[in-house]
């Protein structure tokens, strides 16, 4: 295992592997609700099944072998549903059409990417802003954790509220605490064994069904795969439609690797995150080859996290989340039996571990903290990764016009700001 440098690193086989596991499974419900949202298109559902699974081990073994770094990559939650219900249902856009615009948005991506200018965007950033967005993604990640666990549910009066204490909710908050105790104690693959220990006791109380088989061949991919329409795509209408979904997969995927880098200590003396420029061209080149197979844009998925609080810091981590999106094409079945109440406490965890990163945020100073707030409490109101950095970008320029220090303001991230209002502006 020299190749993934795991003493340099500080950890070994088994914490990485544990690691690996622990992000597959709290990102695993991509594999079903990928293909539901996508499927809606026209496209064939049983195709989107195995071409989410190809995307995410293609994409995550990218990184491993290339970048060596814990992070996985699948289609993205947010872009898909943009894909179908903004750029076809909206738009009237056929789903070939629809896969031409994000080939050519990640082709974009990726010539951004190849003259670093990507690069510069993240060291363009003030330090105060990627810890807010850090700790923004972590509200956010524990707010969707609270979502799929049943303890927020929508409420016409508040727009949210306390859901009803049913079986599965308290299960979930057991698993929970279970979590949470085997973190204080500091068991390595706590939150795993949590979510093992979780879905076991939902079978014992009859909230779980056992699989209904084992194993079922993974279905073709040819009703999809290379059926993208770029032609299509070229028109002038689509021209807003790939400034999207560049603009949202940069600042969700900068967000993401920023805030996993912290954590995973991946940064450098000079606080810049290293091999940033090799993790940005993977995320840029997942994106192309996913939209050859047949799906929405392929982004760095923020679930990364949970294996990194498990002590995943090289490639093997992602290596071991590839391997299990590969086969989980072949058991589909055993994969659907891990309940969302149990892998929901783990993104709690994830959220706590994440919101951390607001302690070393100087919110004695109303500069630091207004533009700091607004990025982190948007998030989760919002429901956008995105939103909450746009609004952090733009609030931040503007104080510093106010505070008269627009010159320590670098040039990057003016056009930052730019792109930032126009994206706010055609919401």
């Amino acid at each position: 295992m020299d190749f993934f440098q795991l003493e340099k690193h500080g950890t070994n086989v088994k914490q990485e592997i544990v690691a690996g596991v622990t992000t597959f499974l709290t990102m695993a419900y991509i594999i079903f609700v990928n293909p539901g949202i996508l499927g809606e298109t026209g496209m064939d559902k049983g195709a989107l099944i195995t071409v989410t699974c190809l995307a995410a081990f293609i994409g995550t073994m990218i990184t491993a072998l290339w970048v060596n770094a814990p992070l996985a990559m699948a289609p993205g939650m947010g872009l898909n549903a943009f894909f179908t219900y903004t750029l076809v249902f909206g738009m009237g856009a056929t789903w070939n059409v629809a896969l031409g615009v994000v080939f050519i948005s990640g082709i974009a991506f990726l010539l951004l990417t190849m003259t670093g200018f990507r690069e510069k965007i993240i060291d363009a950033i003030p330090i105060q802003l990627r810890l807010a967005v850090g700790a923004g993604i972590g509200l956010f990640i524990a707010f969707i954790g609270m979502q799929n666990l049943g303890l927020i549910v929508a409420n016409p009066a508040t727009l949210v509220g306390l859901g009803p204490l049913s079986p599965t909710v308290i299960l979930g908050l057991i698993g929970l605490i279970i979590m949470g105790g085997l973190e204080i104690k500091q068991v390595k693959g706590g939150i795993l064994i949590g979510i093992v220990i979780t879905t076991v006791l939902g079978m014992i109380l009859g909230y779980v069904e056992l699989p209904s088989g084992i194993m079922s061949t993974p279905p073709s991919i040819a009703p999809i795969a290379f059926k993208l329409d770029i032609l299509g795509a070229l028109k002038v209408t689509m021209i807003g439609p790939i400034f999207s979904f560049m603009f949202v997969d940069l600042f969700d995927s900068v967000g993401t690797i920023v805030a996993c880098a912290n954590e995973a200590e991946m940064i450098d003396e000079k606080g810049k995150i290293e091999n940033v420029s090799k993790i940005l061209e993977a995320d840029a080149a997942a994106t192309v080859i996913g939209s050859l197979l047949g799906t929405s844009t392929t982004t760095t998925f923020v679930e990364s996290a949970s294996g990194i609080a498990q002590g995943g810091r090289t490639g093997l981590t992602s290596a071991t989340t590839a391997v299990l999106f590969f086969l989980a094409m072949f058991f589909t079945p055993i994969i659907g039996v891990v309940p969302a109440f149990a892998t929901a406490p783990a993104l709690i965890i994830v959220g706590v571990y994440m919101f951390k990163n607001l302690i070393d945020i100087d919110l004695h100073k109303i500069e630091v903290a207004i533009p700091a707030f607004l990025t982190i409490i948007l998030m989760p109101l919002t429901y956008s990764i995105s939103t909450g950095i746009t609004f952090g970008f733009i609030s931040y320029a503007v104080i510093e016009i106010l505070s008269g220090k627009i010159k320590t303001v670098k040039p990057t991230m003016w056009i930052i700001v730019a792109l930032s209002m126009v994206e706010l502006l055609s919401k």
